[in-house]
């Protein structure tokens, strides 16, 4: 489990440096007159990539973002039950998410989407940002049922 977790990590942080470093040269190119064709579209797979990995790794970790304005202020024996709603309506927002996106792959399936300059294809970018949203589901599941109260 370490390795898959080592992996993740430093894939999304590869595909971040390479957002960046593709955004530095797409500028360079412009003010030198050697534009970088399809810097655009690559920096969106490098965001979708690590964007994808990151809400992974935020689930496992248990690191998304709580309003601990509300929740230090509840009784302790509450605090457990308020912890698995929020666990439930996470899981609500990720479900209705992953089916809209769901729907749109399913309906563009056979439309052989691609970017237009470098012609990356977005269904198999679909898949991997469905399959994240799967895994934080599956995450956000077994910390439902783990949870005590």
């Amino acid at each position: 489990m370490k390795r898959l977790w080592d992996l993740m990590v430093w894939t999304g942080g590869i595909a971040l440096i390479a957002a960046c470093l593709l955004n530095v040269a797409a500028v360079i190119g412009r003010h030198t007159g050697l534009p970088l064709r399809g810097a655009i579209e690559l920096v969106q797979v490098a965001v979708l990539v690590s964007g994808s990995l990151a809400l992974v790794a935020a689930t496992a970790r248990r690191a998304h973002a709580q309003v601990h304005f509300m929740l230090d202020r509840m009784p302790a024996h509450i605090r457990p039950l308020a912890d698995r709603a929020c666990i439930a309506l996470t899981m609500v927002f990720f479900a209705a998410l992953l089916g809209g996106a769901a729907w749109l792959s399913a309906d563009l399936w056979h439309a052989q989407e691609v970017s237009e300059l470098v012609g990356v294809p977005w269904a198999a970018l679909r898949l991997f940002a469905n399959g994240a949203m799967v895994v934080v589901l599956a995450i956000l599941a077994r910390q439902l049922v783990e949870r005590k109260g």
